[in-house]
């Protein structure tokens, strides 16, 4: 009896076949557009003095410096090649052979770099207090990035290390592992896998991207808007600072049920065992992505530190 969850075959990743419209693009559209509506509930509340027109120009500023930051960072830190250093008219070039493929290959991390810059240009256009900005966006934007990760779980990307656990998936295109190799054998006998010697198996994974569709998103928004936001003398900047905590600390304890990219592995291994990045081996061996959310954590750490020393505006706390 297998021991694991097929992939729904119902779920395809175009939303017509044949025509370049994916459910990843229209789930971007829906998280910008939620949090376009979450910065609207808060300005309706008093907490920022944005109009309709203000806070959607704020969300484009955010998603231009998104977009850019995520697709350089992934060039920059996540690619392992020359390619792009060589071909820089091709990072933002959609096309591939003739086909749209769109813009493979973003970072969190760098998407998070980019907003902000995108908020601070706003700010010193507009004419607004930039850590304001920060905490309004910070506020609205994980339930937006909920759906964001629903359609990586679409696409069937980014999905997590080789699991046995009972919801563990598997996806159609993950990369197969050769039975040649005893801990693959071992893994599918105990899953019920059928296989002949020698043949490449499709192995259960962590569906990850539903786990941080939920910590990353879903549970990181409530603790924002419902904890942190509604805290009395709060310190303007704050949202901010506890935002990249929250996420960063949640993040890279997920990180340890992803698979780290393949061109790149670990970028620390001080554990044990570090040799196969398909099975989680040792809390001592660090992905970029935890090394990017541990400088997350110390910058939350330390902006906290610093707003605690300065006289600065507090936020309307609202009950």
């Amino acid at each position: 009896m297998t021991q694991f969850i097929s992939f729904p075959s119902w779920i395809s990743p175009e939303i017509i076949p044949g025509l370049p419209l994916r459910w990843y693009g229209l789930m971007y559209v829906v998280a910008f557009s939620f949090a376009y509506l979450m910065i609207r509930v808060q300005a309706r509340k008093g907490d920022i003095a944005l109009d309709a027109d203000q806070t959607l120009n704020l969300v484009l500023y955010c998603v231009v410096g998104l977009v850019v930051g995520a697709r350089l960072f992934s060039v920059l830190f996540y690619d392992g090649t020359t390619y792009y250093w060589t071909h820089p008219w091709m990072i933002f070039w959609p096309f591939r052979d003739g086909r749209f493929v769109g813009l493979p290959g973003m970072s969190y991390h760098g998407g998070l770099v980019g907003a902000i810059l995108g908020a601070w240009l706003f700010s010193r256009k507009y004419r607004f207090n930039f850590l304001s900005l920060a905490d309004t966006v910070s506020y609205a934007a994980p339930l937006g990035y909920t759906f964001g990760r629903l359609g990586n779980f679409i696409n069937g990307e980014l999905f997590g290390r080789v699991s046995t656990t009972p919801w563990a998936m598997v996806f159609p295109d993950a990369p197969r592992f050769s039975t040649n190799y005893e801990w693959v054998r071992t893994l599918a006998d105990s899953l019920g896998i059928a296989y002949q010697s020698g043949e490449l198996v499709n192995l259960p994974r962590h569906p990850s991207q539903l786990y941080e569709a939920l910590f990353e998103g879903v549970l990181l928004f409530c603790f924002l808007w419902f904890v942190i936001r509604k805290r009395k003398n709060l310190k303007t900047g704050m949202g901010l600072a506890w935002y990249m905590i929250g996420y960063g600390t949640v993040r890279f304890f997920i990180e340890y049920l992803r698979s780290p990219d393949e061109n790149l592995g670990y970028i620390l291994a001080f554990g044990k065992q570090s040799d196969n990045i398909a099975l989680f081996q040792s809390f001592f061996n660090f992905s970029m992505g935890q090394l990017f959310c541990l400088a997350m954590i110390f910058s939350g750490i330390i902006f906290i530190l610093v707003l605690r020393k300065q006289k600065g505006a507090l936020h309307v706390s609202h009950t």
